[in-house]
């Protein structure tokens, strides 16, 4: 697990420097993606980042280089959505298509049952890693 760990890690700083991006601001694009628009105060949580001038410093830099833009929430115009911009997410995605095809090769030799386990497995993690986080977050 910490080798694995530490390979999604150097894989990340990888994919976020060929994007020029680093590893924050790619992972707040991750988030837009996978979880949909944003306030801003929203991926300052997630991100562990202050709702301040830390996550406007980012959002400037991802609109500055295209990935997301900004717009007003049409339910209350005094809020800030942050959404991405798809033809960059696209591609920036493209970065990831080695490790999706190596991937897609160890999952095509799994049998049913074994796909199950993984699936169980990754639910689970994903499930538990926010409460570690902010757990770890509030260590000394």
């Amino acid at each position: 697990m910490q080798r694995g760990t530490m390979y999604t890690v150097l894989l990340h700083h990888a994919t976020a420097a060929k994007a020029g991006l680093n590893v924050t601001d790619a992972q707040c694009v991750n988030a837009l993606v996978l979880d949909g628009p944003q306030t801003p105060g929203e991926l300052a949580r997630l991100m562990g980042i202050t709702t301040g001038g830390a996550i406007t410093a980012v959002i400037d830099r991802l609109e500055r280089a295209g990935y997301v833009r900004r717009s007003r929430d049409p339910r209350d115009r005094r809020r800030v959505i942050v959404e991405p911009v798809p033809e960059r997410v696209e591609a920036f995605g493209a970065y990831f298509t080695p490790i999706a095809s190596a991937f897609g090769e160890r999952v095509a030799a799994l049998d049913d049952d074994a796909l199950r386990t993984l699936l169980d497995w990754f639910e689970g993690t994903n499930a538990v890693m926010p409460s570690v986080i902010t757990e770890i977050r509030g260590m000394d």
